[in-house]
């Protein structure tokens, strides 16, 4: 490009726009958003162990039917907040202390199936309903394998 001069004009609109995009761009505290994150998520663990905790003494389950439960129960809090269009709003203060995996995926999934459910069962739902969990699940599948193949391989060579 050549050097074009900028006129006056040109150079204070300039400024002005760069004033403006000061103004309107949000500013992040770093620390403030990783402990409101541990903030958030700790509760929700703090939740899942106050369930364990409740159906190993009162109801006398064993550890792991006591831990299915709490899995089951936070699935189901997960998706009664983000029906009321809550867990969003938590998300959004908790930041990735409300991706904690079984609450995050849980909303994932109803989101999906809330947006998209003006459009019927089957194309709506049915064929949108993994449009965010999709990909973790895909990605998810194939990391297990590649792991599960290097080991294999380190298995067969004794190293492991």
């Amino acid at each position: 490009m050549k050097n074009e001069k900028i006129s006056p004009q040109e150079q204070q609109r300039n400024e002005a726009y760069n004033e403006y995009v000061k103004q309107v761009t949000p500013t992040h505290n770093l620390w403030a958003n990783m402990f409101k994150a541990f903030l958030l998520g700790g509760f929700i663990c703090t939740v899942g162990q106050f369930i364990v905790n409740i159906a190993m003494n009162n109801f006398g389950l064993e550890q792991k039917d006591a831990s299915t439960w709490c899995s089951l129960i936070l699935i189901l809090i997960s998706i009664i907040l983000t029906s009321l269009n809550l867990y969003p709003s938590l998300a959004n203060w908790g930041g990735a202390g409300a991706l904690v995996p079984i609450t995050g995926f849980a909303n994932g999934v109803c989101a999906s199936a809330i947006e998209f459910k003006k459009e019927g069962q089957v194309f709506g739902i049915g064929c949108q309903i993994f449009r965010i969990a999709g990909p973790v699940i895909l990605y998810g599948i194939f990391s297990s394998w590649v792991l599960g193949l290097g080991y294999w391989v380190l298995k067969m060579m004794n190293i492991v």
